[in-house]
Parts: C-alpha cells; sequence; structure tokens
C-alpha cells in the first residue's frame, strides 16, 4: 500500500510540477516559483509514503524539466539539488508533523535556501538575473542574486504551501486513504 500511495504522489507532483512549467512559465522556475505541486508536499505530513514519492516525483518533474526549458547539463543542478531540497522539506515535515505549522516551513526553508545557491548559475546560463517585472540586472553579483533569491522564492514557496498546502492538508486528515493512521 505505502508504494502505490507513492507511487501516486510522485505522479500528482511530476505531473502538476511539468503543468507549472508548460503553463506558468515565469511564475514557475527562476527566482518565483509559484509551483502549485509544491502544495502536495503536505502529504509528507500524513504518510510516510510521501516523503519517497515527492522526492521521485521532483527527480521525474526535474528530468522532464530539463526538455521543456532546453537547459541542458546545467539544469542537472535543478535535478540534483532542487531533489536534495524536497527531500530535506519532506524529511523535515515528518518529523514536525504533530506542528502543523513548524512542519509546513520545511520545503519553505529547504527550497529558499538551496535553490538561491543554485539558480544564479542556471540563469546566467541564459544570460540574465533580473528582478522579475523590473529592469533590475543583479548579473555579477552573487550575494544580491542569493539574497533576492531566498526572499522570493521563501515568500512564493510560503504562498503555495500555506496557502493551498495547509486547505488541502486539512480537507485530507480525515481521508483514511491520505492518513497513515499515526493518530495525526
Amino acid at each position: 500500500m505505502l508504494v502505490g500511495r507513492a507511487g501516486m504522489i510522485a505522479a500528482v507532483y511530476a505531473a502538476l510540477t511539468v503543468l507549472c512549467l508548460a503553463f506558468m512559465q515565469v511564475f514557475a522556475w527562476g527566482p518565483v516559483q509559484l509551483r502549485l505541486s509544491e502544495a502536495v508536499c503536505v502529504l509528507a505530513v500524513l504518510s510516510p509514503a510521501a516523503v519517497p514519492g515527492l522526492v521521485i516525483g521532483c527527480l521525474l518533474a526535474n528530468l522532464l524539466g530539463l526538455a521543456i526549458t532546453g537547459s541542458g547539463v546545467i539544469g542537472l543542478l535543478d535535478v540534483v539539488f532542487g531533489t536534495l531540497a524536497t527531500l530535506l522539506g519532506a524529511l523535515w515535515m515528518r518529523r514536525f508533523k504533530k506542528r502543523t505549522g513548524l512542519a509546513l516551513l520545511g520545503p519553505v526553508l529547504a527550497n529558499a535556501l538551496i535553490v538561491p545557491a543554485y539558480l544564479p548559475a542556471m540563469l546566467a546560463a541564459y544570460g540574465f538575473y533580473t528582478v522579475p517585472f523590473t529592469d533590475i540586472d543583479l548579473t555579477g553579483s552573487f550575494p544580491l542574486m542569493y539574497a533576492f533569491g531566498f526572499v522570493a522564492i521563501a515568500v512564493s514557496e510560503a504562498i503555495v504551501v500555506y496557502g493551498l498546502g495547509l486547505p488541502l492538508l486539512k480537507a485530507l486528515r480525515g481521508i483514511r486513504l491520505f492518513n497513515d493512521g499515526e493518530g495525526n
């Protein structure tokens, strides 16, 4: 049952991420990442199967993202470190599953700390790192790129995880299929 549940979660996470990359474009990658798939991360509060499911889903989505964005070898940074951020966020959520507000902070912090460390290299490969919706170019200043990326990713991740994920978590808590039976 856990393997099937992990597979379903992986498929949902990967599919939602790819849809966001295809249709939301600038809002799905770069310093602003409003990926609807991040709301699914809350399943780690409900079931241990969500941890491998989210990691596999993220890995698949990031591999598919290589093809969608055409990022080439530089996109492997996202495959490795983006997947690592998802793993750490999911493990945090399992660890603090009885304290929902704190648990949901896991993917916010993991993504905000890790993604801005490699995102400048990816965006530099495209020849830019501009603050979205402005002409402010941060290319050449890693500390400014990291600081902006940290804030932008933390805010966008928090919007999705708390704004969409928390209501999803509350709705799913009473459904046996999603609950691991540990009294969550």
